[in-house]
C-alpha cells in the first residue's frame, strides 16, 4: 500500500465493507506511482486482501468537476454525475490491486463490467467519504475475476455504490466466441470520438494506462490504435440522456470491444417503464461496444 497511508482499525465499518483492517490513507494515491509499483509488484496466493481502504471527508473541487463534465459531455452544473465518484474512488481501487495479497498482476486486468447505483444526487457543497474493497474472486470462463466495490458517504449517509469487475484471463482461458446481436430499434445519436479523448480523459481521471493515450503505447499492448477508456464511454452514454435520469437509479454496463480511436459510436437508448436499455456500437462495423440498462 501507499507510504502516504496509516493502518488502523476503523468503527462503526461502512455497508458492504469486507470483514477485516481499514486502511485510512491521508490523501488520494497517485496513480502513476501505483501504476509504477503495479509493474513490478510479484503477486501470490488465491485470496483476496481482507481490508477496505478508507479516504474521508473528501471536499470537491469545482474546477476538476468541472473539466471532468466538459470532457464527458455532461452539463456544468452544482451536482456531480453518476460516474464522476468512479474517478475519486479509482486511485483506492488500484491500491488494492497493485498490493502482493492481490492475487492478479495490475497489467493485462480486463474491465468487464460496471454497475453504480446512486441513491441521491451529491452536491458539489458536499464533502464525501469514500470506501473501496475487493470481494467475490470466482471463475469466469476465460479465467478469473474479480470485483473492486466502493462507496460514497455522506454525513454517514451511504449516497452511491459501485461495482467493477475485471477479468484475468487463464492460461487455458481464452475468448468466448461473440453472439452476432442486432442494435434494439430506437431514436440514435452519433457521438463522434476524437482521436485525442483518451489523453483529454486521462487528463481528468489520472487513468494515464498507456493503451489510452498513443497509437504507439497503445500497440506495444497489442492494439492497432489507442482506445477509449470504458469508464469515459459510459459517462458519455450516460450524458445523453442525462436530462432524463431520475434522481435516484442504478446502471448497469458490459464492456464489449474496444472503441478505437478515433471513431464514431451510435448510440441507442430504449425508453423502458422501469427505465432505459443502453446500446452502443460502431456507427460503420456495428460492433458492440457497450451494452446495458438504467432502473429505477
Amino acid at each position: 500500500m501507499s507510504r502516504a497511508m496509516t493502518t488502523r482499525l476503523s468503527n462503526p465499518r461502512p455497508p458492504d465493507a469486507a470483514e477485516g483492517c481499514t486502511i485510512e490513507l491521508d490523501a488520494a494515491p497517485s496513480l502513476l506511482g501505483l501504476y509504477a509499483r503495479g509493474l513490478v509488484a510479484r503477486h501470490h496466493g488465491d485470496q483476496l486482501p481482507a481490508t477496505d481502504v478508507a479516504l474521508r471527508d473528501q471536499a470537491i473541487d469545482v474546477e476538476h468537476l468541472a473539466a471532468y463534465q466538459r470532457v464527458c459531455g455532461f452539463r456544468i452544473r452544482d451536482e456531480l454525475p453518476p460516474t464522476y465518484l468512479h474517478v475519486l474512488a479509482f486511485p483506492l481501487a488500484v491500491s488494492i490491486m497493485v498490493d502482493r495479497a492481490f492475487p492478479f498482476p495490475l497489467t493485462g486486468l480486463v474491465h468487464l463490467a460496471n454497475v453504480i447505483e446512486q441513491r441521491r444526487p451529491v452536491r458539489v457543497d458536499e464533502t464525501v467519504s469514500l470506501h473501496v474493497h475487493a470481494a467475490d474472486l470466482r471463475a469466469h470462463e476465460s479465467g478469473r475475476q474479480v470485483d473492486l466495490l466502493a462507496a460514497a458517504i455522506v454525513g454517514g449517509e451511504t449516497v452511491w455504490r459501485e461495482r467493477s469487475t475485471y477479468l484475468k484471463r487463464g492460461k487455458s482461458g481464452s475468448k468466448p466466441p461473440r453472439v452476432p446481436s442486432e442494435a434494439p430499434d430506437g431514436p440514435t445519436v452519433l457521438i463522434r470520438v476524437p482521436g485525442d479523448i483518451g489523453r483529454r480523459y486521462a487528463a481528468v481521471s489520472g487513468d494515464r494506462n498507456p493503451i489510452h493515450l498513443h497509437p504507439l503505447t497503445a500497440r506495444a499492448f497489442g492494439f492497432p490504435r489507442a482506445i477509449a477508456h470504458g469508464m469515459w464511454l459510459k459517462a458519455r452514454t450516460l450524458a445523453a440522456i442525462e436530462a432524463r435520469l431520475p434522481e435516484a437509479f442504478s446502471v448497469d454496463v458490459a464492456f464489449k470491444t474496444p472503441v478505437l480511436l478515433p471513431s464514431t459510436v451510435s448510440l441507442v437508448a430504449v425508453r423502458q417503464d422501469d427505465g432505459w436499455t443502453l446500446d452502443a456500437r460502431n456507427a460503420k462495423s456495428g460492433k458492440p461496444h457497450l451494452s446495458g440498462s438504467v432502473t429505477r
